[in-house]
C-alpha cells in the first residue's frame, strides 16, 4: 500500500514538473502548426482516424510515421522534403494501408523550418 502512494505521487509529481509542461507547450505549438498548415486535413496523430466516408485514412497517422522512420539516420532530412515537395504515388509503402496516393507538395502551406520543427517533433513521438 505504502509502495503504490509513492508511485502514484512520483507519477503525479513528473506530470506536473516544467519538463511536462514544456512538452505539453510543445505539443500544443506543434498541433495548431500542423492545423493552420492543413497537415490535419490527412493526417492524425494515432491510428484509427477513418477517413472520408468511411475509407481508409487518407494519410498514414504520425504515430506510424514514427514507427517507421524513427532512429533511421537522414529521417528528419528526408520526411520533411516530402513534407514541401511531396511523395511519389509509386513507391508509397503507405499503399493498402491508406487511401491517398501520395504527399501534395506542401511548400506553400509551410516553411521549410516550420516542417522541420513538424517532421522532429513527429519523429520524438
Amino acid at each position: 500500500m505504502f509502495k503504490n502512494r509513492i508511485l502514484v505521487s512520483l507519477l503525479a509529481c513528473s506530470l506536473f514538473s516544467p519538463l511536462a509542461m514544456a512538452d505539453a507547450k510543445k505539443d500544443t505549438e506543434m498541433l495548431k502548426l500542423a492545423t493552420t498548415s492543413g497537415c490535419m486535413t490527412c493526417h492524425s496523430i494515432e491510428a484509427g482516424k477513418p477517413g472520408p466516408d468511411g475509407m481508409k485514412p487518407i494519410g498514414p497517422p504520425w504515430s506510424d510515421v514514427s514507427k517507421q522512420y524513427k532512429g533511421k539516420p537522414g529521417a528528419s532530412e528526408f520526411l520533411t522534403r516530402v513534407v514541401l515537395e511531396g511523395s511519389n504515388p509509386y513507391s508509397s509503402h503507405w499503399k493498402g494501408k491508406v487511401s491517398g496516393l501520395s504527399m501534395p507538395p506542401n511548400a506553400v502551406a509551410i516553411t521549410e523550418g516550420n516542417a522541420r520543427q513538424l517532421v522532429n517533433w513527429i519523429l520524438a513521438m
